[in-house]
């Protein structure tokens, strides 16, 4: 990593993680902005504002009372899709489980960071009449906040009202939420976020909502406060930035082969991570069918009865 500063080998070793649970590869500018964040984090113990470490000792069977709520949520969320979306997700989903290492295009000669795969799911979707595209965003820093950049994908369609609408589609959505030396109500709960988001730009900041206060609930019960890189604005600006449409991987390869280079040794291995997750959700989830077919019952009249 050349970022122009020196950093320590901590610092270095956050910074290569957060940069490989993120999608895209970081631009020179935002990966030196966090680079600094990181060290500063690390050797400080706070983003650089002087956190009190002293109100993190509060009652930690309070704390786990407020885990269980926020796990409350996160499955109410799930739930509370259209039926457009839901549809989408099992589509992206048998799509996603059907993608073989054979498909990923190693047209690009950088580690590219599971870009591939989204490139191939993209491939799919638009195969199958989706108007899809891998977006990728960029936002500079501000304040705490440093900037940054991140790739994802989005479906537009025409919703009921004639107009078009995003659906933002994130493959490997609980990367964003992993935090260190987590409590185990905090595991469960980002093992319950789904594997895949797919639905709005509003109904994802309201999981980014709950995840960034669960994550902020576990630290504290270890005194250690929320790192710039799980803050809700760090997080939000992946989507809500400003952004530029894909449909093709930024290199063709003229020279198809079987063999994996690799540099997409790592989207190989990320592609059997992705599929066991997927495999393992679906199960959990016809495991829990009968129990949120009632849930969802409850969902519907307490949509229904808002608009009477």
């Amino acid at each position: 990593m050349s970022c122009g500063g020196v950093y320590t080998s901590s610092s270095n070793e956050v910074l290569r993680g957060i940069h490989l649970s993120g999608a895209g590869p970081m631009s020179h500018e935002s990966e030196h902005d966090l680079a600094f964040m990181v060290n500063d984090f690390l050797e400080n113990g706070n983003s650089g504002g002087g956190t009190d470490l002293t109100r993190y000792s509060s009652d930690s069977d309070s704390s786990f009372s407020d885990l269980l709520l926020l796990a409350d949520k996160i499955s109410y969320f799930k739930l509370a899709k259209n039926q457009y979306e839901s549809d989408l997700l099992s589509v992206i989903n048998s799509l996603a489980l059907s993608i073989n290492e054979r498909d990923l295009d190693s047209g690009n000669s950088d580690l590219c960071n599971a870009s591939c795969i989204r490139f191939a799911l993209v491939k799919l979707l638009r195969l199958s009449g989706y108007d899809a595209a891998v977006c990728t965003s960029r936002w500079q820093g501000i304040g705490k906040v440093p900037g940054g950049d991140h790739e994802y994908i989005d479906v537009v369609h025409s919703n009921d009202m004639g107009s078009s609408e995003r659906v933002i589609v994130d493959v490997d959505f609980r990367s964003h939420f992993e935090i260190a030396r987590a409590v185990k109500p905090y595991d469960k709960i980002l093992k319950s976020v789904p594997v895949i988001y797919v639905g709005s730009l509003n109904k994802l900041k309201q999981f980014l909502q709950v995840m960034v206060e669960a994550a902020r609930s576990s630290l504290k019960q270890n005194s250690m406060p929320l790192p710039p890189w799980r803050s809700f604005a760090y997080l939000e600006a992946k989507w809500q930035s400003p952004y530029q449409k894909n449909f093709y991987p930024y290199e063709k390869n003229t020279n198809r082969n079987t063999t994996i280079p690799l540099e997409h040794k790592n989207c190989a291995g990320h592609l059997r991570r992705l599929h066991s997750s997927l495999l393992s959700e679906i199960e959990i989830d016809r495991t829990l069918r009968p129990f949120n077919r009632g849930r969802r019952e409850k969902l519907d009249k307490r949509r229904r009865s808002s608009f009477q």
